[in-house]
């Protein structure tokens, strides 16, 4: 038998190399796959462009008394240097917020503390809506800001767990405190980063303090309008667009309205903004929402425009648009007829959940005692790969790195409508945005950030009270 006819033989298989990132840092040589290794030895991206972010970076509190008292210490815990405890294949000592981003951090002015009265403990614990009384009260908070915008960058609301039962509704009230918060305050323009303690993994009390303070900061970082890292090999003139959906629960299901919510990033994966687009009249099909070719015209062609405003007007040369469920017909024609001045466009079905799964051996009948590398690409037909966005990282640690720590990594299957780039490198760049979500401090997440963003966007505004035709800053979201 002919060696390449052997069916073990995958000869289209490749294992694409791990992405490198751009820092704050114009040499080309700047780069590096590590985000938080990057960010100490270049800065952040951020400082290459004009007025960046505030220095320093101004705090504005929310919570009751005791609360307070700990998110302060919260925030001088931020200025200090710790070490790892945990994943110290990757995660490195933390050496202080100026340190890593160059700007410091500072209490907001005390009108900007809002203490909430210890009284609120007992009409929660007595309140048969408790859910929607505590989202009322910290919504209240958040209004009285409003007209002293100008005194703070970021708000620390602190949510204690003894509100626990306050934090979802029940079976027929479809409520989330997080999101209707997120969603409130972004509608306010107001940057919110909510902590939560009282168990031991949240950012009060979890043990390792050198995770709590690189992830803590970099949220707060980009939330003050800061860009912690860049992609650094990227098709020039590129724009990414990541769109999904939302079903807006009323009382009457045939009133439902469907949210879709497009993600549009630039060619170096930094995040831009983002559209909502409200629809009654979408279709439903197997609980996923489709748009008919005008409604899908109307959502790229907003976002495209958002991309043009950023850009002088220029439109990019080339538009990828990834989606997680397939793309109709319709959906298709929208897309090309919205993208008539744009070369190239490539449309993407990025798929987490399938049947399909792999495994490396090393000899017959023995499995690897390593998890498969991350970064393998197998097609499976003409437009269809499996992409394994988790697995090991050899690059990084002494013997590799595996963020999930056990388990069989699974692949994404990814499949596309239209296009004619190379398959390879449409998966290239999917790979690499994985490393683009900076709402995290490990170095990849499993979907790209065009959709795992979309996701948490689309959750967030269907609880919006007002929709408004316009661009939302995806920070005040994250």
């Amino acid at each position: 038998m002919s060696e390449n006819l052997k069916p073990y033989n995958l000869p289209r298989h490749k294992v694409l190399g791990e992405p490198e990132l751009r820092f704050g840092n114009e040499d080309p040589k700047a780069v590096d796959v590590h985000p938080l290794r990057g960010l100490l030895d270049h800065g952040p991206f951020g400082k290459l462009r004009l007025a960046s972010t505030p220095n320093p970076i101004r705090i504005a509190f929310i919570g009751q008394e005791d609360m307070i008292a700990r998110l302060r210490h919260l925030a001088r815990e931020l200025q200090g240097r710790h070490e790892p405890k945990e994943r110290k294949q990757f995660l490195i000592s933390y050496p202080g917020f100026t340190r890593v981003f160059g700007a410091s951090l500072a209490p907001a002015d005390k009108s900007t503390w809002i203490t909430l009265p210890d009284e609120l403990d007992v009409h929660l614990k007595n309140s048969p809506a408790a859910h929607r009384e505590l989202a009322s009260v910290l919504t209240s908070a958040l209004s009285s800001l409003q007209a002293q915008r100008h005194a703070f960058d970021v708000v620390v609301l602190g949510l204690d767990d003894k509100w626990s039962t306050a934090f979802e509704g029940g079976e027929t009230d479809d409520f989330d405190l997080h999101d209707y918060l997120k969603a409130y305050a972004a509608s306010a323009g107001i940057a919110l980063q909510i902590v939560r303690g009282g168990q031991s993994q949240r950012a009060l009390d979890y043990f390792c303090r050198c995770s709590v303070m690189w992830r803590l900061s970099i949220a707060i970082y980009t939330k003050a309008g800061g860009i912690p890292w860049a992609l650094a090999d990227t098709v020039p003139n590129t724009a990414y667009i990541g769109i999904d959906y939302a079903l807006r629960t009323n009382a009457n299901p045939s009133e439902r309205f469907a949210i879709c919510c497009a993600q549009v990033f630039d060619a170096d994966g930094a995040g831009l903004e983002f559209i909502a687009y409200e629809a009654d009249d979408i279709r439903i099909d197997r609980r996923n929402p489709y748009m008919r070719e005008d409604q899908m015209l109307r959502v790229i062609s907003r976002s495209l425009s958002i991309y043009q405003r950023r850009h002088s007007g220029t439109v990019p040369d080339r538009v990828v648009i990834h989606k997680n469920t397939e793309f109709r017909r319709d959906e298709v024609k929208g897309c090309l007829a919205a993208l008539t001045n744009v070369r190239d466009v490539e449309l993407l079905q990025v798929q987490r959940r399938h049947g399909w799964q792999g495994v490396v051996f090393n000899e017959p009948k023995r499995a690897n005692n390593y998890p498969s590398p991350r970064g393998q690409v197998l097609p499976i037909g003409e437009h269809e790969a499996l992409m394994w966005t988790q697995g090991l990282i050899p690059s990084i640690g002494t013997s590799g790195y595996y963020k999930e720590g056990k388990g069989i990594p699974q692949p994404l299957l990814i499949t596309r409508f239209a296009g004619r780039g190379d398959f390879y490198d449409v998966c290239r760049e999917t790979l690499a945005l994985t490393k683009m979500n900076w709402n995290n401090d490990g170095p990849y997440t499993q979907m790209p950030v065009t959709l795992e963003y979309a996701d948490v966007l689309a959750q967030v505004v269907k609880r919006m009270p007002k929709l408004e035709a316009r661009p939302y800053p995806v920070r005040l979201f994250m």
